[in-house]
């Protein structure tokens, strides 16, 4: 089992939409059996709530199911449990250095640039492309 975490400031846009495309990518290529995937915050900031609507609309209008998503922050335990986790920018490995360890093979950027965060632009149709693009290297790496 490849168990992978997605993590953004305030896990109710970037790594929540990339946990649910993932799943998605995962569920379709008949893998679902083989991943673990979650998602979580860097902050404390968006705690207990859902996925930012403008986050969900784009997800179904793709054909993503949405689960009952609650925002949460990353934990130690996280970092024991999980293969692989994935940060969306610089940001995000600025706040990890303060929560994690710091591990070059466990914790990597998903992309080589930022993960556009729609919080700031409202592009959540270019979020959605860079972590498509994401995460099928991510299957492409594990399935």
């Amino acid at each position: 089992m490849v168990r992978i975490l997605f993590l953004c400031h305030g896990n109710i846009c970037r790594s929540v939409m990339g946990e649910y495309i993932l799943k998605d990518m995962v569920k379709k290529a008949g893998v679902s059996d083989r991943f673990e995937i979650d998602s979580a915050a860097v902050s404390r900031e968006e705690i207990g709530n859902s996925i930012y609507p403008p986050a969900r609309r784009e997800l179904l209008r793709r054909g993503v199911a949405v689960g009952d998503h609650r925002a949460r922050q990353v934990t130690m335990a996280d970092y024991r449990h999980f293969d692989r986790i994935y940060y969306m920018d610089e940001s995000n490995r600025r706040y990890l250095l303060r929560l994690l360890p710091e591990n070059d093979e466990k914790i990597q950027k998903l992309l080589p640039r930022d993960v556009a965060d729609p919080w700031y632009s409202g592009d959540f149709e270019k979020t959605y492309e860079d972590l498509a693009e994401g995460c099928r290297r991510i299957l492409e790496e594990f399935a």
